[in-house]
């Protein structure tokens, strides 16, 4: 089985409208670039985006608002102060948001990968975030209940990844790729580098490839 894909235009093609995305990063870290942008080279709108942030600058998820792909976004930070595609379309109505503590973002994205149906939090109880939202008191401790976040796509960055779609990130751009590629219908990974089955060292693994329908290879031109 070969999950390697022959151009990033091919990796994207049939991301429909409507499509809910995860797409990997923190800051800049791990973000796929040139994913995001043969995204926006293919035309899908109406998506939902789950990410850590709503873009930096003007490109990655920044240009993808910028571009009114996006309808929606569930992030724990939306606002940056070198980005103003998201506030401007936030402001006039153009987009939803869904504003999620991170440590949140993360659990509930590897609830959707792991099985679970929901779990309980501390995190958010007697705050808005919380309005809504079924609470229990446990062991005297207030808890918020959060379901499982899951999507049609995950977008993720790695360093290197093989033919069977295994892959190995390099240190902090490793971030949210892991627990997005368990929680998506198809992941599709864009990597540094392609190697042979079997030169990765297994324990370096963070990401088998049961979870990766494809790979693209890019060369290195972002952290």
């Amino acid at each position: 089985m070969n999950k390697i894909c022959p151009s990033l235009q091919a990796a994207v093609a049939d991301v429909p409208d409507g499509a809910t995305v995860m797409i990997g990063g923190f800051g800049d870290a791990g973000v796929p670039f040139q994913l995001i942008d043969a995204l926006i080279e293919q035309g899908a709108k109406d998506l939902t985006v789950i990410s850590n942030n709503a873009g930096t600058g003007e490109t990655g998820i920044a240009a993808l608002i910028k571009n009114d792909r996006v309808k929606k976004i569930v992030c724990s930070f939306p606002r940056q102060a070198n980005a103003s595609a998201f506030d401007e379309r936030y402001l006039a109505g153009r987009i939803a948001l869904d504003l999620v503590p991170q440590g949140n973002l993360a659990e509930r994205i590897r609830a959707a990968g792991a099985g679970i149906g929901a779990f309980y939090t501390p995190t958010a109880y007697g705050t808005p975030l919380a309005d809504g939202k079924e609470t229990r008191e446990i062991a005297g401790r207030h808890y918020v209940l959060e379901y499982p976040l899951a999507a049609d796509y995950a977008f993720i960055k790695a360093h290197k990844g093989d033919p069977l779609g295994n892959l190995v990130y390099r240190k902090t751009a490793r971030n949210f790729g892991p627990v997005m590629a368990t929680a998506a219908k198809c992941t599709v990974a864009q990597v540094t580098q392609v190697v042979g089955v079997g030169d990765l060292d297994p324990e370096a693994i963070v990401t088998p490839g049961i979870f990766v329908k494809r790979v693209i290879e890019v060369a290195p031109a972002r952290c």
